[in-house]
Protein backbone atom coordinates (compact mmCIF):
# COMPACT_ATOMS: atom_id res chain seq x y z
CA UNK A 1 0.00 0.00 0.00
CA UNK A 2 1.21 3.38 -0.80
CA UNK A 3 1.63 5.91 1.81
CA UNK A 4 0.72 9.43 0.55
CA UNK A 5 3.10 10.88 3.59
CA UNK A 6 6.35 9.41 2.24
CA UNK A 7 8.78 11.35 0.31
CA UNK A 8 9.60 10.47 -3.19
CA UNK A 9 13.26 11.48 -2.22
CA UNK A 10 13.96 8.61 -0.52
CA UNK A 11 16.65 5.40 -1.44
CA UNK A 12 14.84 2.83 -3.03
CA UNK A 13 13.54 5.50 -5.42
CA UNK A 14 17.51 7.29 -6.03
CA UNK A 15 17.93 3.60 -6.93
CA UNK A 16 15.27 2.72 -9.57
CA UNK A 17 16.19 6.45 -11.14
CA UNK A 18 20.08 4.85 -11.13
CA UNK A 19 18.74 2.18 -13.17
CA UNK A 20 16.89 4.09 -15.89
CA UNK A 21 20.20 6.89 -16.25
CA UNK A 22 22.31 3.08 -16.83
CA UNK A 23 20.19 1.72 -19.31
CA UNK A 24 21.76 4.27 -22.53
CA UNK A 25 25.25 3.63 -20.81
CA UNK A 26 24.49 -0.49 -20.77
CA UNK A 27 23.56 -0.22 -24.31
CA UNK A 28 26.96 1.96 -25.46
CA UNK A 29 29.10 -0.56 -24.03
CA UNK A 30 27.05 -3.18 -25.55
CA UNK A 31 27.65 -2.41 -28.41
CA UNK A 32 31.38 -0.66 -28.82
CA UNK A 33 33.47 -2.38 -31.84
CA UNK A 34 29.87 -3.98 -32.52
CA UNK A 35 30.03 -6.49 -29.86
CA UNK A 36 33.08 -7.90 -30.09
CA UNK A 37 34.89 -5.80 -27.48
CA UNK A 38 36.11 -8.28 -24.93
CA UNK A 39 36.56 -5.57 -22.06
CA UNK A 40 33.34 -3.32 -23.09
CA UNK A 41 31.28 -6.30 -23.02
CA UNK A 42 32.59 -6.77 -19.29
CA UNK A 43 31.86 -3.38 -18.66
CA UNK A 44 28.37 -3.85 -20.42
CA UNK A 45 27.93 -6.92 -17.58
CA UNK A 46 28.64 -5.08 -14.60
CA UNK A 47 26.06 -2.57 -15.47
CA UNK A 48 23.59 -5.22 -16.50
CA UNK A 49 24.27 -7.31 -13.00
CA UNK A 50 24.26 -3.73 -10.83
CA UNK A 51 20.65 -2.77 -11.99
CA UNK A 52 19.06 -6.52 -11.57
CA UNK A 53 20.61 -6.33 -8.10
CA UNK A 54 19.56 -2.99 -7.46
CA UNK A 55 16.09 -4.10 -8.72
CA UNK A 56 15.64 -6.39 -6.16
CA UNK A 57 17.23 -4.42 -3.05
CA UNK A 58 14.92 -1.19 -3.84
CA UNK A 59 11.78 -3.21 -3.95
CA UNK A 60 12.94 -5.20 -0.37
CA UNK A 61 14.26 -1.98 0.80
CA UNK A 62 10.91 -0.05 -0.22
CA UNK A 63 8.52 -2.87 1.29
CA UNK A 64 10.73 -3.06 4.91
CA UNK A 65 10.65 0.28 5.41
CA UNK A 66 7.37 1.63 4.17
CA UNK A 67 8.78 3.89 1.58
CA UNK A 68 6.23 2.43 -1.71
CA UNK A 69 5.59 5.64 -3.52
CA UNK A 70 3.51 6.00 -6.70
CA UNK A 71 6.63 7.10 -8.20
CA UNK A 72 7.85 4.39 -7.57
CA UNK A 73 4.91 1.73 -8.09
CA UNK A 74 5.40 3.80 -11.50
CA UNK A 75 9.20 3.86 -11.77
CA UNK A 76 10.25 0.60 -10.88
CA UNK A 77 8.85 -1.58 -13.73
CA UNK A 78 9.77 0.91 -16.44
CA UNK A 79 13.40 0.65 -15.09
CA UNK A 80 13.20 -3.00 -15.18
CA UNK A 81 11.51 -3.08 -18.56
CA UNK A 82 14.28 -0.52 -19.88
CA UNK A 83 17.12 -2.25 -18.75
CA UNK A 84 15.73 -6.22 -20.07
CA UNK A 85 14.29 -4.56 -23.47
CA UNK A 86 18.22 -2.28 -23.79
CA UNK A 87 20.00 -6.24 -23.30
CA UNK A 88 17.06 -7.87 -25.44
CA UNK A 89 17.47 -5.03 -28.69
CA UNK A 90 21.21 -4.75 -28.14
CA UNK A 91 22.36 -8.20 -28.42
CA UNK A 92 19.72 -8.93 -31.42
CA UNK A 93 22.06 -5.78 -32.99
CA UNK A 94 24.91 -8.09 -32.14
CA UNK A 95 23.15 -11.27 -33.59
CA UNK A 96 23.32 -13.55 -30.25
CA UNK A 97 19.82 -12.99 -29.91
CA UNK A 98 16.62 -13.57 -32.92
CA UNK A 99 15.07 -10.50 -33.37
CA UNK A 100 11.16 -12.09 -33.74
CA UNK A 101 12.76 -13.12 -30.25
CA UNK A 102 13.23 -9.58 -28.96
CA UNK A 103 10.00 -8.19 -30.42
CA UNK A 104 7.82 -11.20 -29.55
CA UNK A 105 8.88 -10.31 -25.63
CA UNK A 106 9.61 -6.75 -25.64
CA UNK A 107 5.62 -7.03 -26.69
CA UNK A 108 4.99 -8.74 -23.74
CA UNK A 109 6.73 -7.00 -21.56
CA UNK A 110 5.36 -3.39 -22.26
CA UNK A 111 1.75 -3.91 -22.82
CA UNK A 112 1.43 -6.04 -19.27
CA UNK A 113 3.15 -2.76 -18.21
CA UNK A 114 1.34 -0.36 -19.60
CA UNK A 115 -2.07 -2.30 -18.53
CA UNK A 116 -0.67 -2.60 -15.33
CA UNK A 117 0.09 1.01 -15.11
CA UNK A 118 -3.25 1.78 -16.41
CA UNK A 119 -5.75 -0.09 -13.88
CA UNK A 120 -3.33 -0.32 -10.57
CA UNK A 121 -6.27 2.21 -9.07
CA UNK A 122 -8.73 0.19 -9.28
CA UNK A 123 -7.56 -3.80 -9.83
CA UNK A 124 -4.19 -4.79 -7.55
CA UNK A 125 -2.76 -7.65 -9.70
CA UNK A 126 -0.05 -9.76 -7.09
CA UNK A 127 3.26 -10.80 -8.54
CA UNK A 128 2.54 -14.79 -9.74
CA UNK A 129 5.16 -17.36 -9.09
CA UNK A 130 5.42 -17.65 -12.82
CA UNK A 131 6.47 -13.90 -13.38
CA UNK A 132 9.30 -14.27 -10.30
CA UNK A 133 10.54 -17.38 -12.31
CA UNK A 134 10.66 -15.29 -15.95
CA UNK A 135 12.20 -12.70 -14.25
CA UNK A 136 14.87 -14.73 -12.65
CA UNK A 137 15.98 -16.70 -16.19
CA UNK A 138 15.63 -13.51 -17.98
CA UNK A 139 18.15 -12.09 -15.83
CA UNK A 140 20.58 -14.95 -15.87
CA UNK A 141 19.79 -15.59 -19.76
CA UNK A 142 20.32 -12.25 -20.93
CA UNK A 143 23.79 -11.65 -18.52
CA UNK A 144 25.06 -15.08 -19.63
CA UNK A 145 24.83 -13.28 -23.17
CA UNK A 146 26.05 -9.94 -22.31
CA UNK A 147 29.14 -11.89 -20.84
CA UNK A 148 31.99 -12.24 -24.33
CA UNK A 149 31.96 -15.87 -24.57
CA UNK A 150 32.08 -16.14 -28.00
CA UNK A 151 34.86 -13.67 -28.22
CA UNK A 152 37.29 -15.27 -25.88
CA UNK A 153 39.54 -17.69 -27.25
CA UNK A 154 42.62 -20.19 -26.12
CA UNK A 155 41.82 -22.28 -23.16
CA UNK A 156 38.61 -20.11 -22.82
CA UNK A 157 37.57 -21.00 -26.44
CA UNK A 158 35.45 -24.24 -25.65
CA UNK A 159 34.03 -23.21 -21.56
CA UNK A 160 33.25 -20.01 -23.14
CA UNK A 161 30.91 -21.75 -26.25
CA UNK A 162 29.35 -23.86 -23.51
CA UNK A 163 28.36 -21.49 -21.52
CA UNK A 164 27.16 -19.46 -24.82
CA UNK A 165 24.93 -21.89 -25.40
CA UNK A 166 23.79 -22.89 -21.76
CA UNK A 167 22.30 -19.23 -22.09
CA UNK A 168 20.78 -19.37 -25.10
CA UNK A 169 18.90 -22.73 -23.62
CA UNK A 170 18.05 -20.42 -20.74
CA UNK A 171 16.60 -17.85 -22.97
CA UNK A 172 14.28 -20.05 -24.63
CA UNK A 173 13.17 -20.80 -21.27
CA UNK A 174 12.86 -17.27 -20.47
CA UNK A 175 10.46 -16.88 -23.46
CA UNK A 176 8.35 -19.98 -22.51
CA UNK A 177 7.45 -18.35 -18.88
CA UNK A 178 7.10 -15.00 -20.23
CA UNK A 179 4.50 -15.71 -22.49
CA UNK A 180 2.80 -17.73 -19.73
CA UNK A 181 3.13 -15.62 -17.59
CA UNK A 182 1.71 -12.70 -19.64
CA UNK A 183 -1.23 -15.25 -20.06
CA UNK A 184 -1.85 -15.07 -16.57
CA UNK A 185 -1.78 -12.18 -15.91
CA UNK A 186 -4.33 -10.73 -18.42
CA UNK A 187 -6.65 -13.46 -17.27
CA UNK A 188 -6.20 -12.62 -13.89
CA UNK A 189 -6.90 -8.70 -15.00
CA UNK A 190 -10.07 -9.70 -17.13
CA UNK A 191 -11.45 -11.87 -14.01
CA UNK A 192 -10.61 -9.22 -11.64
CA UNK A 193 -12.24 -6.20 -13.87
CA UNK A 194 -15.08 -8.49 -14.45
CA UNK A 195 -15.76 -9.26 -10.65
CA UNK A 196 -15.46 -5.31 -9.98
CA UNK A 197 -17.81 -4.47 -13.01
CA UNK A 198 -20.48 -7.19 -11.28
CA UNK A 199 -19.97 -5.79 -7.85
CA UNK A 200 -20.62 -1.95 -9.03
CA UNK A 201 -23.91 -2.96 -10.96
CA UNK A 202 -25.16 -4.74 -7.76
CA UNK A 203 -24.85 -2.15 -5.07
CA UNK A 204 -26.04 0.53 -8.34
Amino acid sequence: MTDAGVSNWNLPNALTTLRIVMVPFFGWALLQDGGDSVTWRLVAFALFATAMITDKIDGDIARARGLITNFGKIADPIADKAITGMAFIGLSITGDIWWWVTILVLAREWSVTLLRLSIMKNVVIAAAQSGKIKTALQAVALGGLVLPFRQVDGWMELPGEILYYTSQVLLAGAVVMTLWSGYEFFRDAWRQRAGLSERTETTS
